[in-house]
């Protein structure tokens, strides 16, 4: 399956009246004093009624977390409250930042892995030279110099060896779901970028690597998608059928998974 084309950078969503419900936009800004504060919305139904939660990620991105069917009114009150806050982090991330050369992979940048964001530290010690520890909120990197090609080596390793697993277990998981599917398909890797994942007539399915710093249901999500073409090739209506039989909210997950396209499938 072929990622949704992204938003173009710096589209902005228009908002209905302040008591019309708050739709998602892949990019859209505050006023604070003369700064103006990009930031992206991220629907979680999981959340409570009418409450926001605001990130600051490491590389400066701002997202803010909304409950489904949260008011305008409400977001635009709960951003206004934050907004001081927003912008001191702002200025220390620039401050951290000023040196660094954008996308190297030196402590403090931003990392993926499972839907989550974490702080990249990067650790110079000759004897655990290319291993890598998750601890909390950190992603530890252990090289014997801090070339920052070195640390994208062992990165991109980790996330292969990441998927490899991650993936086995979800498609063994989900195989005894789907009645069509009778026996385990073989599985491969394959890093493209421009498909999340692929399913051979014969039941081979090839998918990308990179998906492993999405969730776990935008993983579900790719794997049910590609298994549905075994029962019906292409997106016509009986593969919609079997899709939404299998997992109802299907499209809250593509939506969700469109909004990573930029950072996951970087051109």
């Amino acid at each position: 399956m072929s990622p949704r084309p992204a938003a173009p950078k710096g589209a902005r969503t228009a908002a209905g009246g302040d008591d019309a419900p708050m739709s998602a936009a892949a990019l859209r800004t505050l006023r604070y004093g003369d700064e103006r504060i990009a930031f992206s919305l991220r629907v979680n139904p999981e959340r409570q009624a009418q409450r926001i939660a605001i990130h600051v990620e490491p590389d400066g991105r701002v997202v803010v977390d909304v409950p489904r069917g949260v008011s305008e009114a409400v977001l635009q009150a709960g951003l206004q409250r934050r907004a001081r806050w927003i912008s001191v982090q702002l200025a220390a991330v620039r401050r951290r930042l000023v040196h660094t050369l954008p996308g190297a992979r030196v402590s403090g940048a931003s990392l993926l892995y499972l839907g989550r964001r974490y702080v990249l530290e990067v650790v110079v010690d000759e004897s655990r030279d290319g291993s890598v520890h998750l601890s909390g909120g950190r992603i530890e990197v252990a090289v014997a110099h801090g070339e920052a090609a070195r640390v994208q080596a062992v990165l991109d390793a980790w996330y292969r060896a990441r998927a490899a697993v991650v993936m086995a277990a979800r498609l063994a998981a989900i195989v005894p779901t789907l009645p069509w599917v009778r026996t385990l398909p073989p599985l491969r890797l394959r890093v493209t970028k421009r498909r999340w994942g692929s399913c051979s007539p014969s039941g081979c399915l090839t998918l990308n690597p990179t998906l492993v710093k999405a969730s776990r249901e935008c993983i579900d999500y790719v794997l049910i998608h590609e298994l549905c073409h075994l029962q019906a090739r292409g997106h016509g209506p009986r593969f919609q059928r079997l899709l939404e039989a299998q997992m109802p909210d299907w499209r809250r997950i593509k939506e969700q998974l469109d909004g990573w396209v930029d950072e996951l499938m970087p051109p």
